[in-house]
């Protein structure tokens, strides 16, 4: 677990950084500076242009981590990079020659419910295009085992930028709507930076002869589109139903709630950006044990992180929501469901990279498009009635169900589970922690009482767990802290 270790961590802090420049942006400066539609339609934007990445990425980000350490030649490597690297265009370029065609025809469409789509809607084709690209360079370094810088153009770069420019908005430099362009600006400039990085890596040497098992990468490519877009859809598709459905400016008040329960994700997101090409190793060498060894190890470590950031949040929400507009507190309950969301999908440790590096990776898109047509159902029917809530209850419906049915096919085809008694002494430590710190509040301003609140929870936390050394990794990481100082 050595360089797991090493760059998960790095990985992390670097997430968290991000995070934390997201936070201010989401929480402070989208919420003052812009309005609440237009905060909306940034979120729409975003949301429908991450639907649309994984259909144009054709599945390639997924198939370099898959294939490429399975390729012992560098004639193989470099002719499967350089196929790599030119099939999104397959896709691309053909749905961009449809998209101008019926431009008018899409824009009424997106446009129906909430009429300041209209004019963004290419912006939504440009940004999906970047992202998609980003994510083919980004895999491209991880199959190196580096991750590091890729983690940080994902996480931070595009952050520190977006609040340059929401500084630029309320300094009256730019107008909302060169604020929306500009925002394109970055995901493009975002992706040639990591290009160039991947090149640096590997610089590829441009080999069109197909030396490889070009049709075994087209099928999985293919199947991937579907998967990837099932993943996508159930991060996103709420956000795109409720500006289908309802008026847009619910999607600010959602994307604030939705922003702040995901911080729990952040060790996963960190973690999986090392453990994702180490698994498709462990499975190429058919290396069981050590599966096995990283499967629990991730698990059990990543519900112990992303078990402090859970209590850290339910026990300071209401103090967070009283320092926002009031029209943001509608999200309270939306925090609290998805947040139990992420929990449990840190619980599943590198279950995701399991099953799509696997021979079994077909069943997951059989699963995923059921679990859509069901959100979509759910979304479609809750949403009208209950808004922002009843979008947040589909997700949880949908998404729990999801992670059982990968949790149970992983026990299924490998045999191994993520669980130990200390998983269960962990959800105990969390249960325990959120409802004795939840009504507890110190009669100050809601700042010092979340920055008090989250000292005590945090010092209580890790003593529990170093005390009773829940985790190796963790125990061993804080000895060196503590030796180092």
């Amino acid at each position: 677990m050595g360089i797991v270790a090493s760059q998960s961590i790095k990985n992390t802090i670097i997430t968290y950084v991000g995070f934390g420049i997201g936070a201010i942006n989401t929480l402070f400066l989208y919420t003052y500076f812009l309005t609440d539609d237009y905060f909306g339609l940034v979120g729409f934007i975003l949301s429908t242009a991450n639907l649309m990445m994984p259909i144009l990425m054709f599945g390639v980000s997924n198939s370099i981590i898959k294939f490429y350490s399975s390729f012992k030649s560098k004639n193989q490597q470099n002719s499967f990079l350089t196929f790599m690297f030119f099939l999104p265009l397959v896709i691309i370029i053909p749905l961009g020659l449809i998209g101008n065609l019926a431009y008018e025809t899409i824009s009424i469409w997106l446009s129906k419910e909430n009429s300041i789509i209209e004019n963004y809607t290419w912006y939504i084709y440009v940004i999906a295009i970047a992202m998609a690209y980003f994510e083919v360079f980004f895999s491209w370094s991880k199959v190196h085992f580096k991750s590091v810088f890729g983690s940080f153009m994902k996480e931070v770069f595009h952050r520190v930028c977006i609040m340059s420019l929401l500084l630029a908005v309320y300094f009256k430099k730019l107008t909302v709507e060169q604020f929306i362009f500009a925002l394109v600006l970055v995901y493009i400039a975002r992706t040639l930076i990591i290009k160039i990085y991947a090149f640096t890596l590997r610089f590829p040497k441009l080999n069109f002869s197909l030396s490889f098992n070009y049709i075994s990468v087209l099928k999985y490519s293919f199947l991937i589109i579907i998967a990837g877009s099932v993943s996508m859809l159930l991060l996103d598709l709420d956000k795109f139903m409720l500006g289908k459905l309802i008026a847009i400016d619910n999607i600010a008040y959602y994307s604030v709630a939705i922003f702040i329960a995901t911080v729990i994700a952040v060790p996963a997101r960190a973690m999986h950006q090392i453990t994702h090409p180490l698994t498709a190793k462990f499975l190429n060498d058919n290396n069981t044990s050590d599966l096995a060894e990283l499967y629990k190890k991730s698990s059990l470590n990543l519900f112990i992180v992303g078990g402090l950031v859970f209590t850290l949040i339910v026990t300071n929400i209401n103090m967070l929501y009283t320092i926002l507009p009031n029209d943001y507190s509608q999200g309270l309950f939306v925090v609290i469901i998805i947040s139990i969301v992420k929990l449990l999908d840190n619980l599943l440790g590198n279950n995701n990279a399991i099953l799509f590096n696997s021979n079994y990776y077909k069943i997951v898109l059989v699963f995923g498009v059921i679990i859509v047509v069901v959100a979509a159902f759910l979304n479609y029917l809750l949403i009208p009635e209950y808004k922002i809530e009843g979008a947040a209850f589909a997700s949880f419906i949908a998404l729990i169900f999801y992670d059982v049915l990968k949790l149970w096919y992983v026990n299924l085809k490998f045999k191994i589970q993520p669980f130990s008694i200390k998983t269960f002494y962990t959800f105990l430590l969390i249960l325990v922690l959120s409802f004795s710190f939840y009504f507890w509040e110190f009669p100050f301003h809601p700042i010092l009482n979340i920055a008090m609140k989250s000292i005590i929870v945090c010092f209580s936390y890790g003593l529990i767990v170093y005390i009773f050394n829940f985790s190796e990794d963790i125990t061993r990481i804080i000895n060196n802290l503590i030796r180092r100082k």
